[in-house]
């Protein structure tokens, strides 16, 4: 039951790079990395400019430096739960353990959904933030909106591993009722046999006396 808990077969086999690679949920996670890569990496190259002799710097959204330390917040930390999941996923198969995969695969599920969520409220105040800013950084526009794209995509992205994280608990959760039974529970098990019965199908054994004996009604004398 085990070796097959949470949609993981053959654990404790050998690691398929292939098959690894081509599961829907690995893909989403690369695209969800490459997705947190550009959205931080935007921030941190073009979205704070000087547009004065001073040393401050102002955010390009809308001179929010909230909208770009969010945005910068959420896409390091979507980077480093990527990096982390993967490696879990690909170790997956390896873990013989039902109970360790359910808390995986319920983090899993946990982190997507709440990323979801986030990433949502990140692409709404971003895209409300850059309607807002006036035409003073024509030059960071490019960035500005692979950074509103981009956290959109996310969305999605990390929607869909929430939603195979879903999928997974829920068939790691049918396994289990499935294929475990109670062996107090279990009627379909016969009883073993008694180990000291030898005798005829209906368990009556011989009596233990001979028929030879002499019959205990006739008075014997004793012999003298």
């Amino acid at each position: 039951m085990q070796s097959s808990a949470y949609g993981a077969s053959l654990a404790g086999g050998a690691f398929d790079c292939e098959s690894f690679i081509k599961q829907p949920h690995t893909i989403l996670r690369f695209l969800s990395w490459i997705f947190s890569i550009v959205v931080f990496a935007s921030i941190t190259g073009e979205g704070y400019v000087n547009p004065t002799v001073e040393p401050e710097t102002e955010c390009i959204f809308n001179k929010n430096d909230g909208a770009c330390s969010y945005g910068l917040g959420i896409g390091v930390l979507a980077f480093m739960a990527c990096v982390v999941f993967i490696v879990l996923d690909a170790l997956f198969p390896q873990i013989s353990n039902a109970n360790q995969r359910k808390f995986i695969v319920i983090g899993d599920l946990v982190f997507s959904a709440a990323w979801t969520f986030l990433w949502f409220v990140c692409f709404c105040f971003l895209a409300n933030q850059w309607s807002k800013t006036p035409e003073t950084f024509p030059a960071n526009a490019d960035a500005a909106r692979a950074i509103v794209t981009f956290s959109f995509f996310s969305v999605f992205s990390w929607g869909l591993l929430a939603y195979f994280a879903f999928a997974r608990y829920q068939q790691g959760v049918t396994d289990f009722d499935q294929e475990y039974r109670d062996p107090a529970n279990d009627r379909s098990t016969p009883y073993p046999p008694a180990p000291y019965t030898t005798g005829p199908p209906g368990g009556y054994q011989q009596s233990p006396f001979s028929n030879s004996q002499q019959n205990p009604g006739e008075y014997q004398p004793p012999a003298y």
